[in-house]
C-alpha cells in the first residue's frame, strides 16, 4: 500500500480524508502542523512516505514553508491543498515544489485521482540508451538521473518526467497542453501554470542562466522546446 502523509490542521477535514484514502487502499500518517510531520516524512517512524498531501494554511509554518522543508529532505509528490484559488497563492505554491494542487473543497474523488496519478509519475518510467548527452547534461533514461558537468541534479519525479518527454524529441515544440496530458496525465482542462512553474524551477537546475535558456526554450504563443543546442 502506498504511504501517504496528511498535513492537516482542521480534524474534521483530516479524518474525513484519512478515511477515504484508507477506504482507496493506502497507509495514512496524519499531522496538524508542519512542525509535527517533518519527523514522519524522515522515516522515524518506519516505513517511507511516498506522497504528500499538504494544507496550504498550517498553524506556526505555513504550507510553504513546509513544502520548501520537504523538497529540502526528499523529491516525492507533493500535492498542496488550497482553499484560496488565487493565482498568487497557487503559483507561490508551485514555486515552492508542489507538483500539483487541489482547491478546496475538493471531492475525494478528485483527490484520490490527483493521488494516483502523481505516484504513477514517480514510477521508474521505461527509458532508451543511457547517457545522452546534450553539451554539460547527460540525460541517463535507464537509470533516471541527470547530471550537469559531472554533477548530479536530483530531480522531482514530475521534472525528471517533464524533461524525458522534452529531450526526447529535440527541437519539436510541445503546447502545455500536450505536456499536461503525457505528463501530469491531466487532459486538457488541468491547469497550464502547474507546466510554467515545472519550467522555471527545471530551469534553476539544468541552466546556466535560467533567464536566457539554452536547453528549454519558451516558443511564445505555442509552449517549449528542448534545444536546439
Amino acid at each position: 500500500m502506498p504511504h501517504v502523509l496528511l498535513i492537516e490542521d482542521d480534524t474534521s477535514v483530516r479524518d474525513g480524508m484519512e478515511l477515504v484514502l484508507r477506504r482507496h487502499g493506502y497507509d495514512v500518517s496524519v499531522a496538524g502542523a508542519g512542525e509535527e510531520a517533518l519527523p514522519l516524512l524522515d522515516g522515524l517512524t518506519g516505513k517511507p512516505v511516498e506522497l504528500v498531501v499538504l494544507d496550504l494554511m498550517l498553524p506556526g509554518m505555513d504550507g510553504f514553508d513546509v513544502c520548501r522543508a520537504i523538497r529540502s529532505r526528499t523529491t516525492i509528490p507533493v500535492i498542496m491543498l488550497t482553499a484560496r484559488g488565487d493565482d498568487q497563492d497557487i503559483v507561490t505554491g508551485l514555486e515552492a515544489g508542489a507538483d500539483d494542487y487541489v482547491v478546496k473543497p475538493a471531492t475525494a474523488r478528485v483527490l484520490e485521482a490527483r493521488i494516483r496519478a502523481a505516484l504513477r509519475r514517480a514510477e521508474p518510467a521505461p527509458g532508451s540508451a543511457p547517457g545522452e548527452q546534450h553539451g554539460g547534461l547527460v540525460i541517463d533514461r535507464s537509470g533516471l538521473t541527470v547530471t550537469k558537468l559531472g554533477t548530479l541534479v536530483p530531480l522531482p519525479p514530475m521534472e525528471l518526467r517533464l524533461l524525458l518527454e522534452l529531450s526526447a524529441a529535440p527541437g519539436r515544440v510541445f503546447s502545455r497542453e500536450q505536456l499536461l496530458t503525457s505528463v501530469w496525465d491531466l487532459d486538457y482542462l488541468g491547469d497550464s501554470r502547474l507546466v510554467d512553474a515545472a519550467v522555471r524551477r527545471l530551469r534553476t537546475k539544468i541552466e546556466d542562466l535560467p533567464g536566457t535558456p539554452r536547453y528549454i526554450q519558451t516558443v511564445r504563443g505555442f509552449g517549449y522546446r528542448f534545444g536546439p543546442l
